[in-house]
């Protein structure tokens, strides 16, 4: 399946904004730097990061030409989906990232703690997911 089959079902097709696109990384930039304060509850470490990985795809899927309908349920998990597409993470990080995005449901809708092991992954993740969507956006823009 590509991104394409997805279009109207989960995505629309946009004109890529390089600037929208930085601007997106460079929060996702800030978020990862807040959620490493150990001063702040997990709670919100989390949430942070969490916020920086859906930024960090959000940017992807905007280099490439797509954004989701944020319209239609379960645009979170598109974003999550689509970074296997876009800067061609693997599946088993794709389940892990998708483990992350059920945990955060959990946390807002139900108010449970987030434990330092759920907190240390995710910054992980959002600080490896960084690294590799900036290298794959550098390729990506220059073969445009």
């Amino acid at each position: 399946m590509t991104l394409d089959n997805l279009i109207w079902k989960l995505l629309e097709r946009i004109e890529p904004d390089q600037y929208a696109i930085q601007r997106l990384v460079e929060a996702a930039q800030r978020n990862i730097r807040d959620a490493q304060l150990e001063g702040l509850s997990n709670e919100t470490r989390f949430d942070t990061g969490y916020k920086a990985i859906m930024q960090l795809a959000n940017a992807a899927l905007q280099a490439s030409g797509f954004r989701t309908l944020t319209s239609k349920p379960g645009h979170h998990q598109t974003l999550i989906q689509s970074l296997v597409k876009t800067v061609g993470i693997e599946t088993d990080r794709m389940i892990v990232l998708d483990a992350l995005r059920k945990q955060r449901n959990v946390t807002d809708y139900s108010g449970d703690l987030v434990e330092d092991a759920a907190v240390k992954e995710c910054l992980e993740q959002a600080q490896d997911l960084i690294v590799l969507t900036i290298a794959w956006l550098k390729t990506h823009n220059s073969g445009s």
